[in-house]
């Protein structure tokens, strides 16, 4: 495999959204003796969770293995959605009919809540709301799109309109596609930039950040918990489990829901502006109808594009994933044959087994996780969500409460199937089903 010309002179195995946000760097302090509540990861559901409990009077303390935000919530690609992945038919032969409309209209909710917590936070982050384009890679799949668009159910209508194939190049500079919808009230931000914003308040509010100190082990004791770390041991009234795709041995009974998968993203060169213009005219955000499914954008600046997909069966290295990717991207715009990559990563995202993201409490520990690629809205949404569920209110209520959080026999949180799976969706896909 030919890496020859792949990378530019001074590529990046790390991602594009760290050049002008790079991971907060902070002391390596001991957490206190005690706190009302603890939170085991720093990535967007983590954060909200504290920022809501902290500004409520509750002394917060926020782990992480790593630096504040490693994970997906500094990884991935910005794109900000309705977020919820089961259709409404699909969700009512599961469910009753109230809680399959209220499942989809929480994914509504939090885009619409989203929009309003950047602008009310007055964070600095690039959020724009370009719309998306979901583009359909064959025409059975555009008359899908084309009677979705025409019977949204009642009471979950969206603003959107279709492009037809001859119309598409208003979209994007490729013939590939055989048409799609616009979603007009999708939008984008940068991942990094938005946890660097919300990083800010939490600490303003009065939590704890803690990096580089892996909580080991939750023991009760008493009426609260004690969480055991390198640095010493810290008595907590409550616990909120924030781990996502990165959930591991410390909490078996969520390991065993989600599935951590590895999503890989790439940023070009700098792009010539005529170029960028004819390819990506507008700043949409992008995606496509593929089970294995592919999505990009324009960086903030117009200047790359910021392509990702899932491009292995299994993980693989991001050297690797690089020229797979630029192989699909050079796929959509052969323009880009010859442009270089400048960086190239992955991170996880945690898929459940009903593809629906989930909260609660279990043996007295809240938790939210599971958001199935659509990490940027729904976790921070339900990040704020859980932290209020923890403070006992109402407006902790969401329309996921008591959804059975699925596993399956045997698994244990490794997935052993998913090569296997993503084989067969691929193949789907070259099949056209």
């Amino acid at each position: 495999m030919k890496m020859d010309g792949l990378f530019t002179s001074d590529y990046k195995l790390e991602p594009y959204w760290w050049e002008r946000t790079p991971r907060p760097s902070a002391k390596d302090t001991a957490p206190p003796g005690e706190a009302d509540v603890a939170i085991i990861g720093s990535g967007y559901t983590g954060l909200n969770a504290a920022l809501v409990t902290a500004r409520a009077g509750r002394s917060t303390v926020v782990f992480d293995a790593k630096d504040a935000g490693y994970g997906c919530s500094s990884r991935n690609g910005g794109q900000i959605s309705t977020s919820i992945k089961p259709g409404l038919a699909e969700l009512s032969r599961k469910h009753d009919a109230k809680t399959a409309f209220n499942i989809i209209r929480e994914g509504h909710n939090a885009l619409e809540w989203m929009q309003g917590f950047v602008g009310s936070e007055q964070l600095s982050c690039d959020f724009k709301v370009p719309g998306r384009f979901h583009a359909a890679h064959n025409s059975a799949q555009f008359k899908k799109l084309v009677d979705s668009v025409q019977h949204q159910p009642e009471g979950l209508e969206v603003p959107c309109y279709v492009v037809s194939r001859p119309e598409q190049q208003r979209e994007l500079g490729t013939d590939v596609y055989h048409g799609g919808v616009v979603f007009e009230n999708h939008a984008s931000l940068d991942p990094a930039r938005y946890h660097q914003e919300l990083l800010d308040r939490v600490l303003t509010a009065g939590a704890s950040v803690i990096p580089h100190c892996p909580v080991g082990k939750i023991d009760r004791s008493g009426r609260g918990f004690i969480v055991d770390t390198p640095r010493g041991r810290l008595h907590a009234r409550d616990v909120i489990i924030a781990t996502n795709g990165y959930t591991g041995s410390l909490t078996p009974w969520q390991r065993r829901r989600v599935i951590p998968i590895g999503s890989y993203m790439i940023a070009t060169e700098t792009l010539e502006p005529k170029l960028m213009n004819r390819l990506m005219p507008k700043d949409r955000i992008v995606s496509d109808t593929r089970k294995v499914v592919f999505y990009y954008r324009p960086s903030p600046d117009r200047t790359r594009i910021i392509f990702g997909g899932r491009v292995s069966s299994s993980e693989t290295d991001t050297r690797r994933s690089a020229l797979l990717l630029k192989r699909n991207l050079v796929q959509i715009f052969p323009d880009l044959k010859t442009v270089r990559v400048s960086h190239s990563w992955m991170g996880y995202v945690a898929y459940t087994f009903d593809t629906l993201a989930h909260l609660g409490k279990h043996d007295g520990i809240y938790y939210s996780m599971g958001y199935c690629g659509s990490g940027v809205s729904m976790a921070s949404y339900l990040g704020m969500r859980v932290g209020q569920k923890l403070l006992g209110t109402k407006a902790g209520q969401t329309g996921l409460d008591g959804v059975n959080f699925q596993t399956r026999p045997l698994y244990t949180g490794k997935p052993w199937f998913l090569a296997t799976s993503v084989a067969w969706h691929r193949w789907l896909d070259r099949m056209n089903i």
